[in-house]
């Protein structure tokens, strides 16, 4: 169904701030991986390879994670923290997920197109989600949801939950009238 993402984990022996100081030093971040019964575990990942994974895989995304020579274990990307001055990441927290277990996510919209509301009458296109949580099974889970905006042809029409197509195994946590994009008049 999606895209197969790989990334590579060391267990992080050293904890506390100056450890963590440190390793951010040798541009290793640290990370936590946790999940329903289990262990959490300190890891390292190489900060290279997590941003080029993390901009592919989203926080919605199954990423095969590699702890040492262990088996690969499917972990979705449930946090992210920043430095808020640099933006530079600082902290990765990873879900360990359970296939046969549903879990809830928050999953990226995208919008394609123009809005002829916008193009041809001057209106303002107005984003009230650019994100949808969803309750699913692991492997059900999509990268993102894709909306056409060439239907808001005039400024009375908008786009709902209800009027988005969502496979049939995935449930919305939103209420289906909850909307989503619309065209303000100028």
């Amino acid at each position: 169904m999606a895209e197969t993402y790989s990334l590579q984990a060391t267990i992080r022996e050293a904890t506390g701030r100056k450890a963590t100081v440190d390793l951010r030093k040798t541009a290793k971040i640290p990370a936590v991986m946790y999940g329903h019964g289990i262990k959490n575990q300190n890891l390292l990942v190489e900060q290279n390879i997590f941003n080029k994974v993390f901009a592919l895989a989203g926080e919605s995304s199954l990423i095969d994670l590699s702890i040492g020579d262990e088996t690969p274990v499917k972990v979705i990307i449930h946090a992210v923290q920043r430095d808020p001055l640099g933006d530079s990441i600082t902290h990765i927290d990873f879900y360990q997920v359970n296939m046969n277990e549903k879990i809830n996510a928050e999953v990226e919209i995208i919008f394609e197109g123009e809005a002829p509301a916008v193009k041809d009458l001057g209106g303002i296109l107005i984003k009230n989600k650019d994100h949808i949580e969803i309750h699913c099974l692991p492997g059900d889970l999509p990268h993102d949801f894709r909306i056409d905006l060439s239907t808001l042809k005039t400024f009375e029409d908008t786009i709902r939950v209800k009027d988005m197509t969502i496979p049939s195994e995935i449930d919305v946590t939103f209420d289906e009238e909850t909307v989503i994009v619309a065209v303000s008049a100028p």
